[in-house]
């Protein structure tokens, strides 16, 4: 794939106005693409659009969303339509995670969590997956975790969220082999982002901390091999720890899990 191999392409990126979200939309915009840039921090979004257009003159579109909410997908591609743009990419990135018990998490907390990270991932690829699969010269990318591969006490719901995207994601690659989309669940562990301060502690950092731009040139690999994978884990280490995750009995990883986590 030749370094300009999306020139001519829109690529949608959500949770773009910091850490992964805005690396991806950098590695997209020097790779030729028009980008359109979704979060709920404009003015982040304004100014990440502005370095785009000035570094690698391309257009960029700011889009201040929160896409907590009901059909967010259509919503979305209802505003693009009016705007006379077609999406060629699509990179889920938006999410959030907490730590803590269970049973102590706020229930509105756990509400909004899957709205974001499951049914927003949802509706999105539902919304435009009919565009990017007949255009084909794009990609699909959802951004999961290590967490997908095992249960995570203390992080319960984030887990689960993230096993949601991670198989999602593979029915999807499966589904749409034919038409030339690529489609990739891209697992990080932890990433030197924003995520954990969100949380609200560093005791769910369990590994070696990535930097964003290791993590995206890693799934950009994996969207220019010959015959792209389903899913990978970002990470030699992670990919041990996700390999023996699925190879040890269940009971097993939820102790590693839990103590690791610190559950």
């Amino acid at each position: 794939m030749s370094t300009f191999a999306y020139r001519g392409t829109r690529a949608l990126i959500t949770g773009a106005s910091s850490g992964l979200g805005a690396e991806f939309a950098r590695h997209w915009a020097r790779r030729g693409a028009d980008v359109v840039l979704v979060a709920r921090r404009l003015d982040r979004l304004e100014a990440l659009a502005a370095e785009l257009e000035a570094t690698y003159g391309v257009t960029a579109t700011p889009l201040a969303a929160d896409l907590t909410g009901d059909r967010c997908g259509s919503a979305l591609r209802e505003d693009l339509e009016a705007r006379g743009f077609t999406v060629q990419t699509l990179i889920n990135n938006a999410g959030f995670g907490s730590h803590g018990p269970f049973q102590e998490q706020d229930p509105e907390e756990i509400s909004r969590m899957i709205r974001l990270n499951v049914l927003a991932v949802a509706d999105l690829t539902r919304a435009f997956l009919p565009q990017l699969a007949d255009d084909g010269r794009g990609a699909l990318v959802t951004v999961a975790s290590t967490a997908a591969y095992q249960a995570t006490p203390a992080m319960a719901v984030y887990g689960a969220t993230k096993a949601f995207v991670l198989s999602l994601t593979e029915a999807v690659a499966y589904e749409t082999r034919r038409s030339g989309l690529r489609v990739l669940a891209v697992s990080p562990g932890p990433v030197e982002t924003e995520f954990f301060e969100v949380v609200g502690t560093r005791d769910a950092m369990v590994g070696k901390v990535a930097r964003p731009s290791d993590v995206v040139a890693a799934a950009g690999r994996a969207l220019e091999r010959g015959s792209t994978p389903p899913s990978i884990v970002a990470g030699l280490g992670n990919r041990i720890s996700a390999v023996a995750a699925q190879l040890a009995p269940r009971r097993l990883t939820l102790g590693v899990a839990g103590r690791s986590l610190k559950a």
